[in-house]
Formats: structure tokens, sequence, C-alpha cells
């Protein structure tokens, strides 16, 4: 039993780590692309030095947040300071004890343009009035310290100098950022799926089952063929949106982005699926990290916007050549 807990602590810290990673980056972009020479002083190069962590406040729990002109979380104006009141929910990285700065979007003005009511602002955790409510499990799998929250934020008060780019422009961010976020949750899926290609092989290669190795059944061999064109066809999509991101920037790459964003957790859900049927019993367990795979990647299916939208998305994006 110490032997499969010490295991679970190893993979969990695995996890973590790669996170960390992940969720600071999208947080440095966010600074680096619309903070100010004061801001990324005081917030940025302590994140990229890995001396803090970072967490992104933008989905809540009464409204539907794929449309993130629903949000409803109030940034009010008072005096040289703004008030926030509101609550959020899968708060990224808000249950690590680093975590020191939140990064939340809320409305400026109600009555604004639907895309000119939304605002980001910068809140330091030890503000008062910020409540860490609980942590989100995810079918059951606890990520804290390192995971997801439920925020309050009563009464906020913040430094006017704390918004993004200014009053008006948290659409406009939100767009920016959740273009290459998506793209980094893509490349973990493909890390994912290849561990889950690897543990599928050696599974296959040492266990026996009607007295022939799992590898040498003519079905084990069939799929484990088609997860691997499934992996490399989508390895070579998010390629083709990364390098579009760079050369042509998001707007134009949001096609390829979105088809990305539908692609890697569908290919990553049927690798690890597979992986679990070949490991049977102890592929459902906590014994291995396949399981925890699984569940993340289904998460992805929904975070940064459901298959719903990407798909809306490209459809429109094709329609449109037609037209012209």
């Amino acid at each position: 039993m110490a032997h499969r807990s010490s295991k679970r602590q190893d993979q969990h810290h695995l996890r973590a780590v790669l996170e960390t990673g992940i969720r600071q980056q999208c947080a440095g972009e966010v600074l680096l692309r619309y903070g100010n020479k004061d801001q990324l002083q005081e917030w940025l190069i302590p994140l990229l030095e890995g001396r803090i962590r970072s967490g992104f406040a933008m989905t809540e729990p009464q409204v539907a947040s794929s449309d993130a002109t629903n949000i409803e979380c109030s940034i009010k104006l008072d005096g040289d300071s703004y008030v926030i009141n509101g609550t959020k929910w899968w708060t990224s990285g808000a249950m690590d004890p680093r975590c020191k700065v939140l990064i939340v979007m809320g409305k400026t003005d109600f009555t604004a343009p639907k895309h000119k009511q939304q605002s980001m602002i910068l809140v330091d955790m030890k503000t008062p009035g910020v409540h860490v409510k609980r942590p989100l499990t995810v079918f059951g799998f606890d990520d804290a310290p390192h995971g997801h929250a439920e925020i309050s934020f009563e009464n906020v008060r913040v430094p006017a100098k704390n918004i993004l780019l200014g009053e008006g422009r948290g659409f406009e961010i939100a767009q920016g950022r959740l273009g290459p976020g998506r793209l980094h949750h893509c490349m973990r899926l493909i890390g994912a799926a290849e561990r889950g290609m690897q543990m599928m092989a050696e599974r296959a290669l040492q266990r026996r089952v009607f007295g022939r190795l799992i590898a040498q059944q003519g079905s084990f061999l069939s799929d484990v063929a088609k997860c691997r064109v499934e992996l490399e066809k989508t390895r070579l999509l998010i390629l083709e949106a990364a390098d579009q991101l760079d050369r042509l920037g998001n707007k134009k790459a949001r096609g390829t982005i979105a088809m990305a964003k539908v692609a890697a957790p569908a290919m990553a859900l049927q690798v690890l699926d597979m992986a679990m049927q070949v490991h049977g019993a102890l592929g459902l367990s906590s014994d291995t990290v396949l399981s925890h795979l699984w569940a993340t990647a289904r998460t992805l299916r929904i975070a940064d916007g459901p298959d719903e939208v990407h798909l809306g998305t490209i459809a429109k994006l094709e329609l449109q050549r037609s037209r012209l």
C-alpha cells in the first residue's frame, strides 16, 4: 500500500509540475501582451522566475461563460480604485499557496456595446474580500493544492492602475489569451496521449491472455495502429495551428486553432481509453495515472470553450470561404 501511495504522489507531482508551466505561460502571455511597465515589473518578472503563481478568474457558476458577454462579475470605478463583486469558479492555480495574483474578468460598464462591457484587472490574492470558498474536483480527482477553486469577491478594492489595457478591453484580451491557451491544452494532450501509448505498449508486451501476449492479439494490433495514426494526425494539426498563430496572428489562425481544440481531446480520450482497456481493472484504478489523464482530457472538451463553440467557428469560416 505504501508503494501505491508513493506512486500516486509521484504522478500527482508530475502532473502539477506540467500544469504549472502551462498556466504560468498563459498568464505570462496576458501580462506580456497587455500589461504596462509597472505591471510587468510587479507581477510578470516574479511569475517567470517561478517565485509566485497566478490564477485566471473568468468562468462563473451562474452563467454560460463560454459566451464571455454573459459575465456578471462587476468591476466599478470608485475614485482611484475599482471595487469588485461576484463569484468565479474553475479559477486555475488558486489552490496553490504560491498563487499571489488573479487575472479577473468582469464588467465595468453594463450599458456599453456587449463586447465593450468587459474588463480585466489584476487582483492580489491577499486583498480583503477575496475568499477561496472551495477546491473543485474532476470526476472525484482532487488537484489541490495546485488546482482550481471557487472564489467570491465581496467589495474587493484594488488600485485603478491594476486594470489591464483599459476599460472595455476585457473581451479583446480574452480572445487574445484563449488562442494560445487552447494550443497549450492541445500540447498537453499530445503528451498525455504519448504517455498512454507507451503504457499501452508496455502492458501488451508483458501481459498474457488465453496463452498469448496481448501484443500478439490481432484486435490489439489494429487498435494500437489506429491510435498512433490519430495521434500523429492531431500532432500535425496542432503544429499547423501553432505555425499559423506565429505567422498570421490569433484572429487569422482561429479556424485551425478551433480544429485542433476539437481534435486533440477526442484523440487523447480515444488513446487513453484504449490504454485503460489494455490494463483491465488496473486501468480503472488510481494505481496508474491513466484514469486521471482521462478525466483531465475529458475536461478539455469544455475548458476554454466547449466543442460546440469551436465547431460553430469552423463551420462559419468554411461557409465564408464558399461565399467568396
